[in-house]
C-alpha cells in the first residue's frame, strides 16, 4: 500500500496524463455544463450524449426515459444541495448509475463535483482513502468518493473535477492487470 498522499504533484502531473486515457472529455463536459445551466435543464438527447461520452455500452438506455421527465429530474437536481440526494434522484434515469450520474454533477459544477468510477476509487484505495475494490456505486458511494476528493481538491488547489480526472489518470497509468 502506498503510504504517501495524493497531492498537488500528482494531481498536476496525472492531470496532464489525462487526455491518454479512455476517460470522458473534460471539454464535453463543460459544453453540456453550460447548456445545463442556461437551460435550467437536460433533454434526453443532451443526457443520452453525457451518457454516450461516459458508457458507450448502456447509453442507448436513456432513450427508454421520457423527455419530460428527463427535463423534470435534471430540473430537480439543480433544487437539492445533498450530493446523495443528487445522485439518487439521476440514477432513477434509465442508463444512469451512479458514475454515469457523476458525469451530469460535474457538467453543472466541476468545482464541487468529480467523475467517479472504478478506477478512481482504486486510487483512492491505493492511496488509503478508501478501503477495499470496488466495482459497481450507488449514492452512497458516491458521498463516500467525494470526501476524499474534495480533501485533496482544497489541499491542491485543484478544482474536485480535476482532481477526478487526475485520480482516473493515475490508475490507469498504474493498474497491472484487467479492470474488473
Amino acid at each position: 500500500m502506498t503510504t504517501t498522499r495524493f497531492d498537488a504533484d500528482h494531481v498536476a502531473g496525472y492531470l496532464d496524463r489525462y487526455t491518454d486515457t479512455q476517460g470522458v472529455l473534460p471539454e464535453r463536459l463543460a459544453e453540456f455544463g453550460d447548456a445545463y445551466r442556461s437551460q435550467g435543464y437536460l433533454t434526453r438527447d443532451q443526457l443520452y450524449d453525457i451518457a454516450y461520452e461516459s458508457s458507450t455500452r448502456s447509453a442507448y438506455h436513456v432513450e427508454s426515459n421520457p423527455e419530460e421527465r428527463c427535463r423534470t429530474v435534471t430540473r430537480n437536481v439543480r433544487r437539492v444541495d445533498d450530493d446523495f440526494s443528487q445522485i439518487h434522484l439521476l440514477s432513477g434515469l434509465s442508463g444512469f448509475k451512479a458514475p454515469t450520474a457523476s458525469c451530469v454533477l460535474t457538467a453543472l459544477d466541476p468545482e464541487r463535483h468529480a467523475v467517479v468510477d472504478t478506477r478512481v476509487w482504486a486510487t483512492l484505495d491505493r492511496f488509503d482513502y478508501l478501503d477495499g475494490r470496488r466495482e459497481s456505486f450507488d449514492a452512497d458511494d458516491y458521498v463516500t468518493m467525494m470526501t476524499p476528493i474534495r480533501e485533496i481538491a482544497a489541499e491542491s488547489g485543484y478544482t474536485t473535477a480535476e482532481v477526478g480526472y487526475a485520480l482516473f489518470a493515475y490508475d490507469a497509468e498504474h493498474r497491472e492487470g484487467t479492470l474488473h
